[in-house]
């Protein structure tokens, strides 16, 4: 019996992954990639757990000259196929930082913790203190490094120093590596630090990639790609590859093909249609069916157990703080995607995190970065991207927050109430239960009036999210003569269905609710909508006619048998 590789899950160290015999998915073209492109600092955001920390870890073990011979570790893999690009393994000397795990909730444990990472790198190349290549006195700032001693100026500057003296030893130009550049930033913002944080990463940052005459490349992973002006400012040697660009699309995620020989390997080829459905659907420039490689390998992990594994194993608190405190015209949009709809919106080339707060669109391209949103085509230079939910992972977290919005307008206890009171029919307790909801959550959905039928669209599904599993809710689709707004389609024939038509009442003709909501009932007559149940065996079935004005709505119903 053949004995099938481990995965190698947690794992982002390459030479562990290569010695241990794990299952590799060769992304070995990237270096490549980074030779021919011949930046020399090249950003490249990519989405959360989709491969960069390992993807730098393969690059620092190809260049990185080293008393071992680390060959081995690349024969059989398809950069090893071009004799050019062997010719350059284990060349140069090499820094390799990751900021991953700088989370921290104030600025003296951030800073410490920089301390701790940056001293370990010293560490790593202490043959430095060897003879004569360092003067005395910079021994002595390099051990005040090593011991965490040294000011935060000396820290800001350790990386423009370091690559100095290294290039003085080896007398060979630098390769720095930085992996999660952003992660402190983030971190920073959410803890109420983010100036000074910014202030010192700008000082590092630019100290050791800008105008660093001892640099020959510099490779810088992160999530989000962060406004130049914040923490790039007059490094002008950098060029910023994001999701929207061509260049290293297919070199982080999986691609169909790589889904497909890993799901063979593990004998769940035919689950391919159920793994596409939930974690493909992602899109970097014109490459089409990324699939999120985390959720993909602890899908085969578990042996085909299908789970939200991306969206459950990290902090999504900003994400959820941003989309909660959101204004209507926002949540509107989030139920335009929830209804497997697209947006377009500006996205903007970088990230200002204070700017989130005000409501811009930063934020969506923050969810576009952070891989909650994929865009559905390449847009051109400067032309508004239209977004979309990648998957049903993706789409499943954004259902929970949309109950989130309604746990803090009501009870939970008066929630049930009033989806129970939905569901059996209970027209006179619905009434009352959905104008109390009303009243105390539209201020969160106040927008113009010209929009306000969108938002009440966009509430009462939010509202019936807590009917899934029993219930499809449908909305804007076609059915007898025309589009209903509604849909709630029981799982069960014999169950009750119910469709909802939605008008809106200026507010200075509000007495004209009642007519209103009658109107809506006679519109699900005359146009037929009630077709679709029809032909799915549902004869049970409730119109409902729901009128609008500001926060005053009046409900009409009727029940076709």
């Amino acid at each position: 019996m053949v004995m099938r590789k481990k995965l190698p899950i947690g794992i982002s160290d390459f030479k562990e992954l290569i010695d241990n015999k794990r299952y590799y998915v060769d992304k070995s073209l990237l270096i490549q990639e980074v030779i021919e492109k011949g930046t020399k600092v090249a950003l490249i955001p990519r989405l959360r757990r989709f491969g960069k920390t390992l993807n730098l870890s393969m690059l620092q073990y190809f260049f990185e000259k080293s008393e071992e011979d680390r060959s081995y570790l690349f024969k059989g893999l398809k950069i090893w196929e071009k004799e050019k690009y062997r010719a350059v393994q284990g060349k140069f000397p090499v820094v390799f930082l990751t900021l991953k795990d700088i989370k921290y909730s104030t600025w003296d444990e951030a800073f410490d913790a920089f301390r701790g990472f940056i001293a370990k790198e010293f560490q790593r190349h202490r043959y430095l203190m060897e003879g004569e290549i360092l003067a005395p006195e910079e021994k002595e700032d390099y051990l005040k490094i090593i011991r965490k001693e040294g000011s935060q100026v000396a820290f800001a500057s350790s990386l423009t120093n370091l690559t100095e003296w290294m290039y003085r030893y080896h007398k060979t130009k630098i390769i720095v590596l930085i992996d999660e550049y952003d992660a402190p930033a983030h971190a920073a913002y959410m803890g109420g630090y983010y100036e000074i944080m910014i202030e010192f990463l700008r000082n590092w940052l630019s100290g050791g990639l800008k105008d660093n005459v001892y640099l020959e490349r510099g490779i810088v992973t992160g999530i989000l790609r962060i406004a130049k002006e914040s923490i790039f400012s007059g490094l002008n040697n950098i060029s910023t590859f994001t999701i929207l660009d061509e260049q290293f699309q297919d070199k982080f995620g999986l691609v169909e093909s790589e889904v497909i020989e890993l799901l063979r390997e593990y004998h769940l080829e035919s689950r391919l249609a159920e793994v596409k459905k939930w974690y493909d659907g992602y899109r970097i420039g014109s490459y089409e069916g990324i699939y999120n490689p985390w959720s993909v390998l602890n899908f085969v992990e578990k042996n085909g157990v299908i789970g939200s594994y991306w969206v459950n194993s990290s902090d999504n608190a900003l994400m959820k703080r941003l989309i909660t405190k959101g204004g209507g015209r926002l949540k509107a949009d989030v139920e335009e995607l929830l209804r497997d709809g697209s947006i377009e919106k500006k996205i903007e080339e970088g990230i200002i995190f204070p700017e989130l707060d005000k409501g811009t669109s930063t934020i969506w391209a923050l969810l576009l970065y952070s891989g909650y949103l994929t865009i559905k085509a390449t847009p051109a230079h400067g032309v508004p991207c239209r977004l979309c939910i990648p998957n049903r992972e993706v789409k499943e977290l954004f259902q929970s927050l949309v109950i989130e919005w309604f746990d803090k307008s009501i009870d939970s206890d008066n929630y049930r109430l009033l989806l129970e009171s939905l569901i059996t029919g209970d027209i006179d307790t619905f009434s009352r239960a959905f104008q109390h909801f009303v009243i105390s959550s539209f201020s969160i959905f106040d927008i113009p009036f010209n929009e306000s039928e969108k938002i009440y669209h966009a509430f009462v599904l939010g509202m019936l999210v807590g009917l899934k599993g029993k219930y499809d809710i449908k909305s804007n689709r076609e059915s007898g003569f025309g589009k209903y707004d509604v849909m709630v389609i029981p799982k069960d024939p014999k169950k009750l269905g119910i469709i909802m038509e939605f008008k809106k009442v200026e507010p200075s003709e509000a007495n004209g609710l009642e007519k209103a909501a009658k109107l809506a009932i006679e519109q699900i007559e005359d146009k037929k909508y009630a077709q679709e149940l029809f032909d799915r065996g549902i004869t049970h079935i409730l119109y409902l006619g729901l009128a609008f004005s500001g926060k005053k709505v009046v409900i009409d119903h009727k029940f076709k048998e």
